[in-house]
């Protein structure tokens, strides 16, 4: 009886040792708002992480599980080429990770892309390499021969942290003529503007002058809730790939095509016309059409149906009224501006655009997008 008392509570403690596994799956995923815009499908990715592999320190199948509950779409994972911590512990094999992270990736609905990183001293520096066939033909002592054989998989490579004090002690990017000649060569298409907790803004001007795609990535590895606040709300940099298609195929055209944003830290940082296409599809005035009078107030409601607090700095105003000079459109929340007329509105001006800039909708370093809000009026006399 005693035996069976022990047997039966050792099964117990080894079924209950099981259960965070299990009970994974059955949490509740987030749900990241951001719209999709005309004729493009807004995908959350994260192209740069790291497992057992090289120097991470989770299960390939943990980044998956991580992806899926922060809400995101895509991912690689990116182990290092030249860097194997581990490798007493764990057996050198390139593909290894992202093949025993596939299964669970797609069960989940996940969008997972074979990548490594190319991890050469500076210049070049790190480089990810991703939608390889085949991780193996990039260790080779020579650092064009590893970028060139990612190249021949005709993969996309973006430059990694151009900024990380590893490499830059001073944390000052800089470009040599080793990465001319990748970008010469079209074996540069890509550059990250943020990585983890870090934003180069002169390594965003480098994207814009060069036509890099901008990237955004966690570069995690460690578990994600030891490098980000989740309970708190604090999330991943991330890149927004605007595809054609909810696939890896989708993903690709988007990143050649350089269709992306990046989101972090309640910033949005690309090119005016997706930033302005996100911002269009997550506003909406709901009163429109004013009646105003001198000397009188009225209020305008703006819905923001994103996760994205939009913070809105005024530009230019019409003499004859008094507008909030700072607005902050909430996440999921109606805001309320309230305006006044200090002269009689002109009975010939039968429409009002109010000029913002979106400072945190970032189209270049230290520039925000300029957005105008249009009302129509309809003057109703007054004193």
């Amino acid at each position: 009886m005693k035996t069976r008392i022990v047997s039966f509570a050792l099964a117990l403690l080894f079924i209950t040792l099981l259960l965070p596994a299990g009970r994974l799956l059955s949490q509740d995923r987030e749900h990241i708002a951001i719209p999709d815009i005309p004729g493009y499908t807004t995908l959350k990715c994260d192209f740069h992480m790291h497992t057992v592999f090289s120097d991470g320190n989770v299960w390939p199948t943990v980044r998956a599980d991580e992806i899926w509950l922060e809400g995101l779409d895509g991912f690689a994972i990116t182990d290092h080429i030249e860097y194997l911590p581990y490798k007493a512990d764990v057996a050198k094999n390139f593909n290894r990770s992202c093949d025993i992270a596939r299964p669970r990736a797609e069960r989940l609905g996940l969008i997972i892309i074979r990548g490594a990183e190319i991890t050469r001293d500076m210049p070049p520096g790190h480089l990810n390499a991703i939608f390889l066939k085949d991780a193996d033909p990039l260790e080779t002592p020579e650092w064009r021969d590893a970028i060139g054989a990612a190249a021949e998989q005709n993969a996309f490579i973006m430059w990694n942290h151009p900024g990380w004090t590893g490499q830059q002690p001073d944390g000052v990017a800089r470009w040599y003529p080793e990465h001319t000649e990748l970008l010469e060569k079209g074996w540069m298409h890509g550059v990250e503007i943020v990585n983890g907790h870090d934003y180069y803004p002169e390594v965003h001007r480098w994207a814009i002058e060069k036509k890099l795609t901008v990237i955004g990535n966690s570069d995690v590895h460690s578990p994600i809730h030891m490098s980000y606040d989740l309970g708190a709300g604090e999330r991943r940099p991330m890149t927004l790939v605007f595809a054609r298609s909810r696939d890896a195929a989708g993903i690709r055209e988007a990143l050649f095509e350089r269709r992306t944003a990046v989101y972090w830290d309640d910033r949005l940082f690309g090119e005016e016309r997706y930033l302005m296409a996100i911002f269009l599809a997550s506003v909406e005035i709901l009163n429109p059409e004013q009646t105003v009078e001198r000397n009188r107030k009225f209020w305008v409601r703006i819905s923001n149906s994103s996760d994205i607090p939009f913070e809105l700095s005024i530009r230019k105003r019409p003499p004859w009224l008094e507008a909030p000079e700072g607005v902050t459109l909430a996440a999921h929340r109606t805001t309320m501006l309230e305006f006044k007329t200090i002269k009689t509105p002109p009975e010939a001006a039968p429409s009002l655009t109010l000029d913002y800039e979106v400072t945190n909708l970032v189209t270049m370093p230290g520039r925000g997008l300029d957005v105008a809000l249009p009302l129509t009026i309809q003057s109703g006399g007054g004193e």
